[in-house]
């Protein structure tokens, strides 16, 4: 596996996966984490939460690291500092992911090795919400399918 920076490979990967470790998910709405989280559920992912300062989040047990998680993984997503990716990324090699998945705004060229290496896919600096959306048809000119905005005559 290698880095995937194209759209066939994103699309690839949004096709198979469909569970989803969130390091870092925040329990506030209004944070990006949560957001893209929470979007990822209403298309039919389920969002697990990592994060060892909470206990529930989205409905979903919040457990404190990758390990913790009980069954399969597809992706870690991270919504975590540059310089902890590599430690993430043992992690999700342990568990047995699929993908190491790094948001917007972080890239780690270690991370990325190790991840590769184990032969998982690795995304750097993306968000797997606007990925989603740009690839698989629900994003539009304000960066959300709101439905408020249509082109359909209402009955």
């Amino acid at each position: 596996m290698a880095v995937v920076d194209d759209i066939a490979g994103l699309a690839r990967i949004l096709a198979r996966s469909r569970v989803i470790a969130v390091v870092g998910l925040s329990p506030n709405w209004y944070r990006p984490s949560h957001f893209a989280a929470k979007y990822m559920q209403e298309h039919g992912y389920r969002a697990i939460p990592v994060n060892p300062n909470a206990t529930m989040i989205l409905g979903e047990t919040c457990y404190p690291t990758i390990a913790a998680i009980p069954g399969a993984v597809d992706i870690v997503d991270c919504f975590r500092q540059p310089e902890e990716m590599p430690a993430l990324a043992r992690e999700a090699v342990a568990k047995g992911a699929k993908v190491l998945w790094m948001q917007l705004g972080i890239r780690s060229e270690e991370a990325a090795r190790i991840a590769s290496e184990a032969g998982l896919d690795v995304v750097q600096n993306r968000c797997v919400k606007i990925e989603h959306a740009r690839i698989m048809g629900g994003l539009h000119w304000a960066g959300v399918n709101t439905g408020v905005i249509t082109a359909k005559k209402r009955a």
